[in-house]
């Protein structure tokens, strides 16, 4: 590579400088249907406009710092758990100036976080995913969008499941729940062999008491 052509990729005290802001995508289930945190803020010119909870990184944070900030500033939330989905950089995705966002997505159920407005926060609600406003601001549909399938693509190969069951679940409660978010059927024998050979649950020996068969209890194993 000439050297005049190496002058454009290195780190340099003048640089292109721009905001980095971060958006979180909070999914939550409540009695077998499956849900989006979305917040109405004055932001800009997307007034009425129903948005993800996000705002700009600051100077000492990392990413995950002003998402956790974001967050309970907007929401009440914290201490929750994050995945990151991608980043967007998109050249006019903000009304004010050059904005790069990184998205996340957090499962969370949504009475161990009860809602309180906050800062400028006009509304705050949860939405059915099938319910979805159309009126969402900036690129935030996309981001949701990208958010459910990272989601799913997770919920698949690593179990990642968030707070949405108890500490302890029957097989069929998992089942219930993988077939809300996946919106499929899935077999049950098939499902739940995949299940136990990723290894990542543990039999309590435990019933669940109230349910016609007794069902056994199954819980994470721990992280060593």
């Amino acid at each position: 590579m000439e050297k005049e052509q190496l002058q454009h990729i290195q780190v340099k005290s003048d640089s292109f400088e721009c905001s980095v802001t971060t958006d979180i995508a909070v999914f939550g289930y409540v009695e077998g249907s499956f849900k989006i945190l979305l917040t109405k803020r004055t932001v800009g010119d997307f007034k009425n406009r129903w948005l993800l909870p996000g705002g700009a990184m600051e100077d000492k944070e990392t990413l995950e710092d002003c998402a956790e900030k974001v967050l309970f500033a907007l929401t009440g939330f914290k201490d929750i758990h994050f995945e990151q989905v991608r980043a967007y950089s998109a050249l006019l995705r903000h009304p004010i100036k050059r904005v790069i966002t990184i998205c996340f997505y957090a499962l969370v159920k949504p009475e161990n976080h009860p809602l309180a407005l906050k800062g400028d926060v006009e509304e705050i609600a949860w939405f059915d995913m099938d319910r979805i406003p159309e009126n969402l601001g900036f690129d935030h549909g996309q981001l949701l969008r990208d958010a459910h399938t990272h989601m799913k693509d997770n919920l698949k190969d690593k179990l990642v499941v968030g707070e949405l069951l108890p500490q302890k679940f029957t097989l069929a409660e998992l089942q219930n729940l993988y077939e809300t978010i996946l919106g499929t059927r899935l077999d049950k024998r098939n499902f739940r062999k995949r299940i136990l050979q990723m290894d990542l649950l543990e039999n309590t020996n435990e019933k669940k008491i109230g349910v016609k068969g007794g069902p056994l209890l199954y819980r994470y194993k721990k992280k060593r």
